[in-house]
C-alpha cells in the first residue's frame, strides 16, 4: 500500500454524557492541558462528538478561540428532512460545520436495531452533505467464538460500503463489542489482525488508493496506558475513545501517545 501517510485521528464519543454548559468548560480545559504540555497540534487529528445539544455552544467555542479540534456529531438521519421526529438531518450538521459522523455504532445496532442497510443510507447521507462518516464495525462475544474476530466486522464494512464512491472521504473504526466498557481491550496484535483485514475490504470495495488513505481507528477500553501499543501497529491510524474521552488528563495523555512513546 505505499508509506504511511494517514494523519492519527484520536476521536472523544461523549456518548449520553456533559450538557452543553459542561461541554465548553471540558473543551477549554482539554485545550489548555494540551497547550500547557506543548502538544504539536499538527502531529494528530483531534475531535470531539458530543451530544447534540451540545453542538452548536462546542462549535461556538472552537471558532471564537480558533481551537484545533474537529467536530463530529453521534449520528445522523438517513433522510434530508421531513417527519421524522427526534432525527437529525446531515445538512443540520454541515451548517453547523461538523466534519464527522459516527455511523454505525454497536449502541444504535444493538439498541435501535440498525441494520447494514440502515448504516449504508446513513453512510450515503453523510456523504451527500459534506460530512466523514466514522463506520463503526466489530464483533460481539457470541460472533467472535462463531466466525472467528474478522468475519462480522468484515461484512459489515462491505455493507456500508455498497455503492460508495472509491473517491469518498471516509474513516473506519474498528470496535469489538465485547471490549467496549469492559476494561478488557483487544490487544494491539488481535486489532491489528481484523484491521488489516479491514483494510482489505477497503481495497476490494473501494480501490487500492483509498484503502491506503482511509484511517482504521481502534475502539474499546482505549486508554492512557494502552494506546501506544496500538498505535504501533502498521494499520491502527487512531482510536475511537469513549470513558477515557470524558476525563481530560487521561485523554490528552492519549492525544499525545507520541511524545511517551516512539511512534
Amino acid at each position: 500500500m505505499g508509506v504511511n501517510t494517514r494523519t492519527p485521528l484520536i476521536a472523544g464519543n461523549w456518548k449520553m454524557n456533559l450538557d452543553h454548559l459542561q461541554a465548553v468548560a471540558f473543551v477549554q480545559k482539554l485545550h489548555w492541558t494540551l497547550k500547557e504540555a506543548k502538544h504539536e497540534d499538527d502531529s494528530v487529528e483531534v475531535a470531539v462528538f458530543p451530544p447534540f445539544t451540545d453542538l452548536r455552544s462546542v462549535q461556538t467555542l472552537i471558532d471564537a478561540d480558533k481551537i484545533p479540534f474537529a467536530l463530529g456529531a453521534q449520528d445522523v438521519s438517513a433522510h434530508d428532512s421531513g417527519a421524522y421526529t427526534g432525527e437529525i438531518s446531515g445538512s443540520f450538521l454541515s451548517q453547523l460545520d461538523a466534519r464527522y459522523v459516527i455511523i454505525g455504532h454497536s449502541e444504535r445496532r444493538e439498541y435501535h436495531s440498525e441494520t447494514d442497510e440502515i448504516v449504508n443510507a446513513k453512510v450515503k447521507a453523510a456523504l451527500k452533505h459534506g460530512l466523514t462518516p466514522v463506520i463503526c464495525v466489530g464483533e460481539t462475544a457470541d460472533d467472535l467464538e462463531r466466525f472467528g474476530a474478522s468475519a462480522v466486522p468484515a461484512e459489515q464494512l462491505k455493507g456500508a460500503l455498497a455503492g460508495v464512491s472509491a473517491s469518498a472521504d471516509i474513516v473506519v473504526a474498528y470496535e469489538p463489542v465485547w471490549a467496549i466498557g469492559s476494561g478488557q481491550a483487544a490487544t494491539p496484535q488481535q486489532a491489528q489482525d481484523v484491521c488489516a483485514v479491514l483494510r482489505g475490504v477497503l481495497a476490494s470495495a473501494l480501490n487500492d488508493d483509498a484503502a491506503a488513505r482511509t484511517r482504521i481507528l481502534y475502539g474499546g477500553s482505549v486508554k492512557a496506558a494502552n494506546i501506544a501499543g496500538f498505535m504501533r501497529e502498521p494499520d491502527v491510524d487512531g482510536a475511537l475513545v469513549g470513558g477515557a474521552s470524558l476525563v481530560v488528563d487521561e485523554f490528552a495523555s492519549i492525544i499525545r501517545f507520541q511524545k511517551h512513546v516512539g511512534v
